[in-house]
């Protein structure tokens, strides 16, 4: 039999990185204090999962200015999208097979 979990991704085992990739996948974009709302996370807890997603390239960082306020948003990537739909079809045929 094979291992029911070995086509998930391990990026999306954390519950927040999960929250986020499913805001961004029907969000063109959406700013941090959005997401940290939505999650009900702290500053530091969302910009650490957040660094994660940027760094396997699966969501991209706009930075920019509000008149004087900085102005930080996400947007999913072509990769993060792919690899978003892989990880839900994975778990979708793994709860098939259960």
């Amino acid at each position: 039999m094979k291992n029911p979990i070995a086509d998930l991704n391990k990026i999306f085992d954390s519950r927040i990185r999960l929250g986020v990739m499913s805001i961004l996948v029907v969000n063109d974009e959406i700013g941090f204090n959005d997401l940290k709302q939505m999650l009900e996370l702290t500053d530091g807890n969302l910009a650490s999962h957040l660094n994660t997603l940027e760094q396997a390239e699966f969501i991209k960082v706009h930075k920019g200015f509000i008149g004087r306020k900085t102005s930080t948003t996400y947007s999913i990537t072509a990769l993060g999208k792919q690899a978003f739909k892989a990880h839900l079809d994975a778990l979708e045929k793994m709860i098939k097979k259960l």
